[in-house]
């Protein structure tokens, strides 16, 4: 693990992470300035226009610190820049955790556990990145084709996008929880924990209308699940 943890924080990954960076940052000067190019064609001031970008400025930062809480046990796993260069391109911590645990089981072993060598952590790198291509693929060829698909589905049932897309995200989350519950009672343990943690934390936020805490839900639920985990080792 030292090895790779060596390789994965090397000035050359560095390199290579801070040059993805600045390509996003890029890409997000040239969304801004066509906002406010083209934000007198919908009657916007340029007050108006600075502040919805300093709300959204803002309404980032509670999202993007309950990624960071998510992103440590990745950077225990494939370095800080690989973790700064796929958490600042897709945005999902939660994602890129789940991607390179693909990568290394489709190696044959657990990522980070005996057996996770250079060659395991080159195969979940190279999941998460390839599993992030086809989100970039598919949103540059087919968003325009899906916009027409969904508003059919949605002009005949509001409901159905909804219904599928959470039937499809339970399904490749379920499938993966199940691998893990067979592992063992702490394990079992664990995720039961975790899903009662997350179940409350969203049921509060729904009744209490606190929006901070949806964002937030994840990383807690991820704490309370390895405090749980650590103490049934204990015991």
């Amino acid at each position: 693990m030292e090895q790779i943890l060596e390789i994965a924080n090397s000035p050359m990954m560095w390199v290579f992470a801070l040059f993805v960076m600045l390509i996003v940052f890029f890409q997000a000067a040239v969304f801004i300035r066509l906002v406010k190019r083209n934000a007198p064609q919908i009657e916007m001031s340029k007050a108006e226009v600075n502040k919805a970008l300093r709300t959204g400025i803002i309404s980032a930062l509670g999202p993007s610190l309950g990624i960071i809480i998510i992103a440590v046990s990745l950077i225990t796993l494939i370095g800080a820049p690989l973790t700064l260069m796929r958490i600042g391109i897709i945005g999902s911590a939660a994602y890129e955790l789940t991607a390179a645990g693909i990568g290394a089981k489709a190696y044959g072993v657990e990522i980070g556990k005996d057996g996770y060598n250079l060659q395991a952590f080159t195969t979940a790198v190279w999941a998460m990145c390839l599993g992030g291509l086809g989100w970039l693929l598919s949103a540059a060829l087919f968003t325009k084709s899906l916009g027409k698909v969904q508003q059919k589905i949605a002009a005949k049932n509001t409901k159905m996008m909804a219904l599928i897309s959470t039937a499809a995200m339970m399904g490749a989350f379920g499938y993966f929880v199940a691998g893990q519950m067979v592992t063992g009672v702490s394990t079992s343990l664990v995720l039961i924990v975790s899903a009662v943690t997350m179940a409350v934390l969203m049921m509060i936020s729904e009744r209490r209308s606190i929006g901070w805490l949806k964002e937030w839900a994840l990383g807690i639920t991820l704490i309370v699940g390895m405090s749980f985990g650590y103490l049934t080792t204990i015991f």
